[in-house]
């Protein structure tokens, strides 16, 4: 009888284990020296000087991003499984929005906050906060030949600035959307700022930033 209990409370735990919910959080600033990043993470700076930092507020660990006529951005490598886990989940707030900014033009490519997700063939993703592009918005945002992004806008204008806004994507089926195949593994993130085609100041924070197999 103890034998049969004991395979039984084994064959449950291996049924839990397979049916639990997959996560992999990229981004949580909770225990950032503040003076340098984490070994696996890298500034990438287009253009201008970089100013960001670690915060907290009552929702826990943010990054802080501030942009005055500069591009920069934070990035990590990953190897995650887009059909294991297909949902970026990530939560953000814009305090100050680049004047003019509309990523449908180079000229004006300009945007507080964007999530940018790099894939193993070198195609990207890059979820935004746009200042004048409609939400839901979702183009090709190549300016160069043989460069694949497309771009999603998952918030527009000032409406709901200042606040922190809970984000929910299903990448894989983006990716589709975008090149008409399925998801290869994503081998990259990126966090990214910039206000120097308007010549303006933007200014973003960012929570945690996770990869999981169900919404979070």
């Amino acid at each position: 009888m103890k034998k049969l209990v004991l395979v039984s409370a084994i064959l449950v735990l291996i049924l839990q284990a397979r049916t639990a919910p997959l996560a992999f959080i990229v981004l949580n600033t909770a225990g950032w020296d503040p003076t340098r990043l984490p070994s696996d993470w890298q500034v990438k700076v287009n253009h201008g000087r970089p100013d960001f930092s670690v915060c907290s507020d009552s929702l826990g660990p943010c990054l802080h991003l501030k942009s005055i006529k500069a591009s920069f951005a934070l990035e990590r490598r990953v190897d995650i499984d887009a059909a294991a886990m297909p949902f970026l989940t990530w939560r953000w707030k814009v305090t100050q929005l680049p004047a003019g900014g509309d990523f449908r033009h180079p000229a004006s490519d300009d945007q507080a906050a964007q999530v940018l997700v790099a894939f193993a063939d070198r195609r990207i993703l890059t979820y935004i906060w746009d200042t004048s592009a409609p939400k839901g918005t979702a183009q090709s945002a190549s300016a160069i030949p043989f460069v694949h992004i497309f771009a999603v806008v998952c918030e527009s204008g000032a409406s709901q600035a200042n606040g922190w806004v809970l984000e929910n994507r299903n990448l894989a089926a983006d990716y589709e959307r975008a090149y008409s195949k399925p998801a290869p593994r994503v081998s990259g993130l990126r966090i990214q700022i910039n206000s120097q085609h308007t010549g303006t100041v933007a200014e973003s924070y960012f929570g945690e930033v996770a990869f999981s197999s169900t919404p979070r």
